[in-house]
């Protein structure tokens, strides 16, 4: 005769409401993340689904994966803040004639838009006096130098090739054909566009413009722009009053 087992569901019990309140705590956490900065969790860019991301949050409230690519740790989406990081507000600007003639820090969004879902995936736009304040980063992090620009590029094989182990891959966001772009780092760099000095809002999709801190003369500031066509990771100069996206470096 075989011997009855008594099963007991208090074990399974335990498991249940550990479950539910794992569940709960997860949903608390995405609601309080949403409720305090309504971008967050609202991106669409496709990151790179083996690599093992991080997190930082800025002085906005704002939740962004992070990265390390070599020695570096960098952010894997572009800045987003409305705020320095003392707390002061970054002055949005809107108007074309007011942009042109600005010699202090602004941002403004592409196109002046206000859909959450675009500023969440895309970041702002930041001239380079925002940048020149020191105060732009999140405590612990800062603008990349050209320098630390040269060092993410040159481990990656040099400016030839970077380019495409930077950029998200496909063409959710990039127009075709975005050659070469394979992600590998996690970096998932995406076609911000830019804002001209004169104002004007332009190729979306088809570029990315990122800041350094470094000065080139009075007038200009270093800065690199990856674009659709080529797998090059380029380094060029550009009007400080221009407008661009920010990836900061960790300290």
């Amino acid at each position: 005769m075989k011997k009855r087992q008594n099963i007991s569901i208090f074990p399974l019990l335990i498991v249940g409401v550990f479950l539910l309140f794992a569940s709960s705590c997860k949903e608390d956490e995405e609601n309080v993340q949403t409720s305090v900065n309504p971008t967050n969790g609202k991106t669409t860019a496709v990151f790179n689904n083996s690599i093992s991301y991080g997190t930082m949050t800025d002085q906005d409230s704002n939740v962004y994966k992070t990265v390390t690519i070599g020695t570096q740790t960098w952010m894997a989406e572009n800045l987003r803040t409305t705020k320095y990081n003392d707390g002061t507000s970054i002055p949005i600007v809107t108007d074309d004639d007011q942009w042109e003639a600005l010699k202090t820090g602004a941002y403004c969004n592409y196109k002046n838009t206000t859909v959450t879902d675009t500023i969440a995936t895309n970041g702002r736009l930041y001239n380079w006096y925002a940048v020149n304040t020191g105060k732009l980063a999140p405590a612990g992090w800062h603008v990349p130098s050209d320098e630390e620009w040269i060092t993410l590029t040159t481990y990656l094989g040099g400016d030839s090739v970077a380019g495409g182990k930077l950029k998200e891959s496909g063409t959710s966001h990039w127009n075709s054909p975005n050659i070469t772009a394979t992600n590998e780092t996690g970096f998932t760099a995406l076609p911000g566009g830019y804002r001209t000095n004169y104002g004007i809002f332009t190729v979306i999709r088809d570029l990315g413009y990122w800041w350094s801190a470094t000065e080139d003369s009075t007038n200009n500031a270093w800065h690199r722009y990856l674009n659709n066509d080529s797998g090059n990771a380029y380094e060029y100069y550009e009007v400080k009053e221009a407008g661009m996206s920010v990836r900061c470096v960790k300290d």
